[in-house]
This record gives structure tokens, sequence and C-alpha cells, in this order.
């Protein structure tokens, strides 16, 4: 049986550390700062940066990962010569999805002899970061590249993504909520409850009034989606843009609830999804039945 890669994109918010630690390559997005352009390096500090300038009122855009350096990524992956699990964020929140499947068909007629898959994961930031740690848990036990791939497959449903945002105006900026929802949302201290259903879109579950209200409706859901389950040995990811004191209540809270749940883990949220939420965003990603508004 020949070798095989799980790789990735930045856009996995998984930390650096990780990703050197089970050798997982990972292609990495675009972004400037105030005109200044870098790319997502999944580091702890740069993100802890950028949100930091965020506040301060730096002005982030993103772009989107073009053909022919999905096609640089996989050319250097297929010349070590083994197969390749590719995953990145959700088909329908990236353009850079449709850019990564033409690459691929391309060097697929180049190395005829390997495997090269993209996976639509119908996950996003710390959701594909979860699916990336559960299927390179079963390739370092052992699992083949077929039954990796078709546990990935058929579990990416039951990774549930629960968000919710600080500011409206981010979510305005990048065309997610209109002018008029986020002035009144502001107006009437609107926090929005997010999570993402089954087509990898992302959608309001509720909208709540004030911070705590958000947190809590993310808490209850979270709590809901547990129930019945057994949840020893499971992991769970909050990931935070710079309000760690809101991710640890949460992870308290359902420690609380289920002091036999497997590890939480807490990080910084990814910089490239940052940029389109702003300073604020709570989020949290564990396995559960099935994917439910709250």
């Amino acid at each position: 049986m020949r070798d095989y890669l799980i790789a990735t994109s930045s856009t996995a918010d998984l930390p650096r550390p990780w990703l050197e630690e089970h050798h997982i390559p990972f292609i990495s997005y675009s972004y400037t700062v105030n005109g200044e352009p870098r790319e997502d390096d999944c580091r702890e500090e740069s993100r802890a940066a950028v949100y930091k300038g965020m506040r301060a009122g730096d002005d982030l855009k993103t772009s989107m990962i073009n053909e022919y350096v999905y096609y640089d990524f996989f050319k250097s992956l297929m010349e070590e010569g083994k197969d390749i699990i590719f995953l990145d964020m959700s088909e329908k929140m990236s353009v850079s999805f449709e850019n990564a499947r033409r690459a691929a068909e391309t060097i697929r007629g180049e190395y005829p002899d390997q495997q090269l898959c993209v996976m639509d994961t119908r996950c996003i930031s710390g959701g594909l970061g979860l699916l990336v740690m559960k299927m390179v848990a079963l390739k370092e036990a052992g699992r083949s590249y077929s039954e990796v791939y078709t546990w990935g497959e058929e579990n990416k449903l039951r990774i549930a993504h629960r968000f919710t945002v600080d500011d409206l105006n981010y979510l305005k900026r990048g065309g997610r909520v209109s002018n008029a929802s986020a002035l009144v949302g502001s107006i009437l201290n609107i926090k929005p409850v997010l999570y993402v259903p089954d087509g990898g879109t992302l959608d309001v579950a509720k909208k709540a009034r004030g911070r705590k209200a958000a947190l809590n409706a993310i808490r209850d859901a979270v709590l809901s989606d547990l129930k019945g389950l057994d949840v020893t040995g499971h992991e769970m990811l909050i990931l935070h843009a710079d309000c760690l004191a809101d991710a640890e209540w949460v992870r308290d809270e359902v420690r609380r609830a289920h002091p036999e749940y497997g590890e939480i883990r807490i990080s910084s949220l990814g910089v490239v999804i940052g940029a389109h939420t702003g300073p604020g965003l709570l989020t949290v990603f564990y396995l559960c039945t099935k994917r439910v508004p709250g």
C-alpha cells in the first residue's frame, strides 16, 4: 500500500505547532493589513497581533488562492510519490475551492498512478480543523487511504459549528448582513448566534440581546447537541478572536455539565475568518449526531 498525506489549508485554523508535530502540509491564504501583504502562517502570535490591530482600526482584506498556487502546492506534494487527501473550506464558503478542484484535475493528469482527492468538507475554520485532526488520528492509527477518506465523507456533517460575533459591522462589510440590519442590530445590541448547516453555508440560528445572552445560547445549543451522547474521549475546539475569557467560560460550562468530556482545546481564531467577523468572535466545534440550528 502506497503511503499518503493529509494536507489542508491555513483556514483550518489549527495551531502551527500541531501542524508541524503531525507533519501536515498546509497552503496559506493571503491577506493585507492596511494594504501590506501577508500570509496566514497559523501562528498564535500573528493572530493576536492582527486582532489587536483590528481593535485599533487596522483594515484587513483577504483574497482567494488562485489555481496556479494550488497547482504548485499539489505538485510539490505529489513529487514525494505519495497519495494525497486535501481538505479545504466548504465549497459554498470560498471560491478558492473551485480553483483547487481545477488544479487537482491538471495534476491528476500528470501523475496518473497517484491519487489526489479534494474533499468538499462542508466545514469551515475549527470545524475543518477538527475534521483534519480526526482523519490524521485515523491515519496515524494505521488506517488506509480509502478508510480515512470514507470516514471523512461519512462523518463530516456530524461536526457542529457554533459562532457568535460581537460587531455586526464586519459581517456587513462582507455582505453577510445588510446595512440596515447592522445598524438596527447595533442599536438594539443584537448578537447573532450562527451555525453551519449540512450545505456548508453560514446561517443564523437565533438573535440574542447582548453578549451574555449569545454566549448562553451557544452553551445551551452545545449541551443540547451532546445530550444522550457518550462524549468520553471526544475532542472539542473553542476558537476566539481576542476574547479568551468567553472561550474559557464556555469550556467551563461544558466541563461542568460533562466532566467526562475528553480534551477541550482553546486557541485563537485564524486571521482569514477573523478578518470577516472581527474581534470578539467566539466559535465552538465538536462531534454531534446531526447539525441543527439550536
